[in-house]
């Protein structure tokens, strides 16, 4: 059995091209994700799912494994994660092989360390939850947000105009890092988030989306700002 780390690399980026292997303040961007889940000691097998032959060799050099590469219905630009999974862990079930945990990470998460990995795993298996997935909660409160119709400028929900944000429930949204489950659990609902998902939180300076090039900045001024110590 064992766990698994799978690291979900097409080739395919519309907004900042080649982006899963592009440079990240020194390495290539997936690198750190698979360092991270190397350096965790937590699996038995790190893996990349990819379609792209560029990828596999540079996962290679950084010590992940290619078994086999991704078919093109999950290399579109809407495969959903979960479904990407799936196929990783079918595959390997079809050559005998099946694991207690999974961690599915992101290439673009450098910000996920090997300890965060650890401390994920840790308050996963020591729990009676069948998942975790790491969030962040908004800056802002979305009960104050506004809504714009025809230029005009109003309140979504105008009973919280004065409500103080201390006030208000917190909410949280996906860190967009990585998710665990046990191996059991996809079996039983295909979900990144079944109805029981320990919720790790993160802290905001350490949560970073990147979907273009001024989020490709803010994040590497925020993982210089994080590593300068």
């Amino acid at each position: 059995m064992g766990n698994i780390a799978i690291i979900t690399a097409r080739g395919g980026s519309k907004r900042i091209p080649r982006k899963n292997i592009k440079e990240f303040c020194g390495m290539p961007i997936i690198a750190y994700s698979i360092e991270a889940a190397l350096g965790s000691g937590l699996f038995d097998e790190v893996m990349v799912s990819t379609d792209d032959e560029e990828i596999a060799e540079i996962a290679r050099k950084y010590g992940a494994k290619v078994p086999f590469f991704r078919s093109s219905e999950m290399s579109g630009d809407f495969a959903p994660t979960i479904d990407v999974v799936k196929e990783v862990l079918d595959n390997y079930r079809a050559g005998g092989k099946e694991f207690d945990y999974w961690c599915c990470i992101y290439p673009t998460a450098p910000f996920v360390t090997a300890e965060k990995l650890r401390q994920a795993f840790d308050a996963l298996v020591s729990s009676d939850f069948d998942a975790l997935v790491p969030v962040v909660r908004f800056s802002f409160p979305p009960q104050r947000c506004f809504v714009i119709g025809d230029n005009r400028l109003s309140y979504k929900w105008p009973e919280n105009e004065f409500a103080r944000s201390q006030d208000l429930e917190p909410f949280y949204h996906d860190a967009g890092q990585f998710y665990m489950q046990k191996g059991s659990q996809l079996q039983k609902k295909k979900t990144l988030v079944p109805d029981r998902t320990y919720a790790f939180i993160v802290d905001e300076t350490e949560v970073q989306d990147i979907d273009n090039p001024d989020d490709w900045i803010i994040a590497e001024l925020k993982y210089r700002k994080m590593t300068e110590n």
